[in-house]
């Protein structure tokens, strides 16, 4: 029986089914928030899903109530994943509100469901929150510039919470992959070299270290996953 519960947001994308499985392989209580329309009954040896809206804080409470519901596996984790990619224009061609929806819901979500998470973590005894941010955030590349600022808004709350939550026993660490190597973006790259994309399970893999008792002295690090050269 799990003795430990992770908060997995974005769990049923690409990269959130191989993170789900990576924690679940290891015995954790896995609970994964979604929208509408999604499934609502846990298969057996599976995550847990929830319905919720993450871009409200009703939906981000609704969501670590779920994660907090079993006094046997308390909530030791958030792996903050979910979040979305728009490029065009450069900036004088790009709308305000354009530039906002990739603030919004990038960053929203991770502020709600970590502002609602820490509390248990704390009361815990203490646990990790894992963010998901971009290589954009550190090496923008044309066209995409609100996506690069909401990832990097990512990484500079996730090091406000290392900063402000050590003392209390919470760790933050950033990840940073290039291309992830899913369906969805070969699909949208039909042309490029997908042998230099990482692949989902390599990602999941940093994610699971960061979010364990392994990593228990790192907090505030920010960690390439930029696959094959």
């Amino acid at each position: 029986m799990a003795d430990r519960t992770v908060l997995v947001t974005g769990g049923t994308g690409g990269l959130g089914g191989a993170v789900t499985a990576a924690f679940l392989r290891d015995g954790w209580r896995v609970v994964v928030p979604g929208r509408e329309g999604g499934p609502t009954t846990p298969e057996p040896s599976g995550p847990i899903p929830v319905v919720a809206d993450l871009l409200t804080p009703e939906g981000a409470a609704s969501a670590v109530t779920a994660a907090t519901a079993e006094p046997a596996a308390p909530l030791r984790a958030v792996v903050n994943l979910v979040g979305g990619y728009a490029s065009g224009g450069l900036v004088h061609e790009t709308p305000v509100e354009e530039f906002e929806r990739m603030l919004r819901i990038n960053l929203r979500p991770t502020y709600l469901v970590t502002q609602a998470a820490l509390p248990h973590l704390v009361a815990a005894g203490g646990g990790a929150v894992v963010c998901v941010s971009a290589r954009a955030a550190v090496a923008p590349f044309p066209g995409a510039a609100g996506y690069a600022t909401a990832k990097a808004a990512v990484q500079a709350f996730a090091n406000a919470i290392a900063v402000e939550y050590r003392p209390r026993g919470v760790r933050c660490n950033t990840v940073l992959p290039s291309v992830i190597d899913t369906p969805a973006n070969q699909a949208a790259q039909p042309e490029a070299d997908h042998r230099r994309w990482v692949p989902p399970a390599e990602i999941a893999a940093v994610i699971r270290f960061l979010a364990g008792p392994e990593s228990a002295p790192t907090s505030g690090a920010s960690v390439p996953v930029y696959g094959r050269a």
